[in-house]
């Protein structure tokens, strides 16, 4: 068993809480000293108490489950004996009312760009194949209920 530890800190300091007039910005802070400006998203709550320019709970899912995805990726290819140069993804998570009637991120579409060199290229199948074996071995995407989608791109990545 392993645990996995972050510092979440808020701190009102004179803005009005009780009327509702608070900033929901917050700094994460993880295990190994990196600090990040986290907020409620706007899409949630308004600006000015929300920062759009920090991250907010939304898009730290969606970026877990594409970082996720993407390092049991790059194990399973190099494994298989695959040079993989570049990753890069543009995922996207749609928030709607779940069966239940509650927001949640209902689905999670990953749009990952992979490029190969060397002398031994997978084909369109064995990066398929690659794709859906890292979702079944993601630990983030085991973890939750909503639908996960991976939509490989197969054009190659821009530099």
């Amino acid at each position: 068993m392993a645990e996995y530890f972050a510092h979440l800190l808020w701190r009102r300091g004179d803005e009005d809480f009780l009327g509702n007039r608070y900033s929901r910005k917050h700094l994460l802070r993880f295990d190994g000293g990196l600090e990040i400006a986290a907020s409620s998203s706007p899409h949630v709550v308004p600006v000015p108490m929300s920062d759009p320019a920090a991250v907010d709970p939304e898009e730290a899912f969606v970026a877990s489950l594409a970082s996720c995805h993407m390092l049991w990726f790059l194990s399973i290819a190099a494994r298989r004996g695959f040079c993989v140069d570049r990753y890069a993804d543009d995922p996207v998570g749609v928030m709607a009312r779940n069966s239940d009637g509650k927001l949640a991120i209902t689905v999670v579409t990953l749009r990952p760009a992979v490029a190969f060199s060397g002398d031994h290229l997978p084909g369109r199948d064995e990066i398929e194949q690659m794709h859906d074996k890292a979702h079944q071995e993601c630990f983030i995407a085991n973890s939750v209920k909503s639908e996960l989608r991976c939509e490989p791109v197969f054009d190659p990545p821009p530099a």
